[in-house]
């Protein structure tokens, strides 16, 4: 495995942690389980979706896309691993739509913050 598929399965984490806490947020919540309302949880997510809209609407590529792309130096036969992680991590589509994607998101997230309060 190459130093950049390793940077693109960190890539991958990151889109699960963002992606996946808030349904499991919710879930946690329906079933009161308690580490839903941890504040280091709650605003480590809400620190990464702010993250990716701040990098979208300032036009700033992913730092991890430019890491992965820096060690890759020249797109070449793809190995199974960058194959299918790009599949699912990269679309093809307007970048204002991706923007839109991301602020409902994170108002998604933020709203959570008043319907799942974390613990004080």
């Amino acid at each position: 495995m190459s130093p950049a598929d390793l940077v693109l399965i960190l890539h991958l984490l990151y889109v699960l942690f963002v992606v996946g806490s808030l349904p499991v947020i919710w879930l946690g919540a329906w079933f009161k389980r308690s580490f839903v309302r941890n504040p280091w949880f709650r605003y480590a997510h809400l620190t990464a979706i702010l993250f990716v809209v701040a990098e979208s609407l300032l036009g700033i590529v992913c730092p991890l896309t430019a890491w992965e792309n820096t060690l890759r130096q020249v797109e070449s036969e793809a190995s199974f691993i960058q194959y299918w992680l790009h599949r699912i991590l990269f679309y093809d589509v307007a970048e204002s739509v991706l923007v839109a994607i991301y602020i409902l998101f994170s108002a998604l997230v933020a709203l959570t913050f008043k319907w799942v309060p974390p613990k004080r």
